[in-house]
C-alpha cells in the first residue's frame, strides 16, 4: 500500500510535527507533498528518509498548481491520498479524483466551533469544505469533539473516524538532568515555580491571560513561553506593561528533535519591537531546547485558550508529569475524571487562572509520573487506527504496526 500525504505547508506547527511523528510509525510506503512553506518540518522528514516534494504554490488561488499535483499522483501510482489542513484538503481531494484515486482520506486537524487553523468561520468557508469534503472518502477527527463538530456541519457519520493526535510517550518522562540544564540556560532560578505555556503564539490562544495572571503572582513565578507567532511582539509589549519583563521567557519555537536553528529574527537581548525602543524580555540566544527538556523544566502547564481541537501540549505536559491547567482540551475532557489526575479546567480569566496557579505554587512535588491514561495517545496506536482506516478502503492485507 503507498500513501501520499498532501499538507498546506511543512514549518512547525501541530498538525506539521504530528505528520512527521506519524509517518516514523506508519508501516507502508509514504511520500509527502507540501503545498507551500518546506520548514523546519520539511526537513525533518526529508532528515528521516520520507520524500517531501514542494508544489510552491504561490498563494490560495494558484491553480496552476492543480495539474502539477494531478501528474504527481498518477506518477506515484499511489493507492491512498492523505489530506491535512484546509487549503490541502481542497485541493488534494480534488487532484486524486482527476488522477483516479478513489481511497481519499483527510485529517481535520483544527476546526473549532468559530474558527478553522485560528481563522474564523464563514458561510463561504464552511461551504467550500463541505464541497471538497463530497471527493473523499473518509474524514479522521483528531478528538470525539471535532469529530461532532464535523457532523453538525452535515458530514455524514460513516464518513467520520476518530484517530486521535499521538505522542512517543516514553520520549516526555521527566528527566531532572534536562531539568538542570535547561533551567540554568534559561536563566531561571532555583527556586523558581516556572509556568509554562506551549503553542503558536496567536491571538486564539490567549496567552495573554497567562501573563495577566502571573502579574498578581509573587515574584518566584516565572512564565516560560515555547512557540513563536504573530502575537509575539505584542506578548512581549504587555510583559513589559505588566512589570513582567524579568518573569517571562520567551523560548521561541522547539521540536521533538535537538533544535538546529537559533531563535528567530528579533528575538536577541537588545532586538527591537517595531516602536524603536529596546525589548528587555529575555529570551533564548542559544539553539532552543527539544520540548521534552523544556517540559522537564516547567513546574506547571497552563493553556488559556478557550477553543482547542484537541490539546496536544498538555497530553505531551502530563507525560511529563506536570500539573496542567486548560480552558479547552477534548484530549483530556474525552477521558474519565479519574483517569485525568493532575489536569483541571479553570476558566480563561486572569483571575481564575491566577487563583489555580498560586494553588499550585509550593505544591511542587519531589518526583514526577505520568499518570496511566497518557498511553491512550501512544502514537503506536494512533498509527494502528489510521492503518485501520486505510484498510477499510483498500482491499489487501494490511501491514502491521512496528511499535518504537
Amino acid at each position: 500500500m503507498r500513501v501520499l500525504h498532501i499538507i498546506t505547508g511543512l514549518g512547525v506547527g501541530g498538525a506539521e510535527q504530528q505528520l512527521r511523528l506519524l509517518l516514523r510509525h506508519l508501516p507502508t510506503p509514504c511520500d509527502v507533498v507540501t503545498l507551500t512553506n518546506p520548514g523546519a518540518v520539511a526537513e525533518g522528514i526529508t532528515a528521516d528518509g520520507v520524500r517531501v516534494t514542494d508544489l510552491a504554490m504561490s498563494g490560495n488561488r494558484d491553480v496552476t498548481a492543480l495539474p502539477r499535483l494531478v501528474r504527481l499522483i498518477r506518477e506515484g501510482r499511489y493507492d491512498v491520498v492523505h489530506t491535512h489542513l484546509y487549503r490541502a484538503c481542497l485541493y488534494g481531494r480534488i487532484a486524486a479524483r482527476l488522477a483516479g484515486v478513489r481511497a481519499v482520506v483527510a485529517t481535520e486537524h483544527s476546526l473549532g466551533d468559530s474558527q478553522m487553523e485560528g481563522r474564523p468561520l464563514g458561510p463561504g468557508v464552511r461551504a467550500l469544505y463541505l464541497a471538497g469534503e463530497r471527493l473523499g472518502r473518509m474524514t479522521v477527527a483528531v478528538s470525539p469533539a471535532v469529530g461532532a463538530r464535523l457532523h453538525r456541519w452535515g458530514v455524514p457519520r460513516q464518513r467520520i473516524r476518530v484517530v486521535p493526535n499521538g505522542i512517543e510517550v516514553e520520549r516526555f518522562r521527566f528527566d531532572q538532568a534536562a531539568r538542570d540544564r535547561t533551567r540554568k540556560q534559561l536563566d531561571l532560578p532555583d527556586g523558581a515555580f516556572v509556568v509554562g505555556g506551549v503553542g503558536r503564539l496567536a491571538a486564539g490562544k490567549r496567552f495573554d491571560v497567562l501573563l495577566r495572571a502571573a502579574a498578581a503572582l509573587p515574584e518566584d513565578v516565572i512564565v516560560l513561553l515555547v512557540g513563536s507567532g504573530p502575537e509575539e511582539t505584542a506578548l512581549r509589549r504587555l510583559a513589559v506593561r505588566l512589570g513582567l519583563a524579568h518573569r517571562v521567557r520567551f523560548a521561541g519555537e522547539s521540536t521533538h528533535e535537538a533544535a538546529t536553528r537559533e531563535a528567530g529574527p528579533g528575538s536577541a537581548p537588545g532586538s527591537t519591537d517595531g516602536g524603536g525602543a529596546a525589548d528587555p524580555v529575555p529570551d533564548l540566544t542559544d539553539p532552543v531546547p527539544d520540548l521534552p527538556s523544556l517540559l522537564s523544566a516547567m513546574d506547571a502547564l497552563a493553556s488559556p485558550s478557550p477553543e482547542e481541537a484537541f490539546g496536544l501540549a498538555l497530553v505531551e505536559g502530563l507525560a511529563s508529569g506536570l500539573p496542567v491547567l486548560y480552558a479547552s482540551c477534548p484530549a483530556l475532557e474525552s477521558l474519565a475524571p479519574g483517569e485525568r489526575p493532575g489536569a483541571a479546567y479553570c476558566p480563561s480569566d486572569p483571575a481564575s487562572f491566577a487563583r489555580a496557579l498560586h494553588g499550585l505554587r509550593g505544591d511542587v512535588p519531589p518526583h514526577r509520573s505520568a499518570p496511566a491514561a497518557v498511553r491512550h495517545y501512544s502514537i503506536t496506536r494512533s498509527a494502528e487506527q489510521l492503518m485501520g482506516v486505510y484498510a477499510s478502503l483498500v482491499p489487501g492485507p494490511t501491514p502491521e504496526v512496528n511499535p518504537r
